[in-house]
């Protein structure tokens, strides 16, 4: 790259990239009980761990404060068990 050469700011004047880039707030981490195994996948791929096995080997959201809305716990569940709902600005997005 020539050292003259400026990379463009895609932040500056660009609305659509601004609200792409906007951080995702947790709405609400839904873990469904009955589909569960425990097989601890889903905390394994935590990076903040948030999740924990409770007393009956059933992952729970433990510090849902933590959550970083990521999703690799709801992309990894083999059982489909875990939704993260996330908000974003005004608009709900699941």
């Amino acid at each position: 790259m020539h050292r003259f050469h400026r990379q463009p700011d895609f932040n500056v004047g660009n609305p659509v990239k601004r609200n792409y880039m906007a951080k995702k707030k947790l709405k609400d981490l839904v873990i469904n009980r009955d589909w569960c195994k425990g097989c601890g996948i889903c905390i394994k791929y935590c990076p903040t761990q948030v999740l924990e096995l409770d007393r009956l080997d059933i992952s729970t959201a433990v510090r849902p404060e933590d959550c970083i809305c990521c999703k690799m716990c709801e992309l990894r569940c083999p059982d489909l068990a875990v939704e993260v709902i996330i908000e974003q600005g005004g608009d709900d997005e699941q």
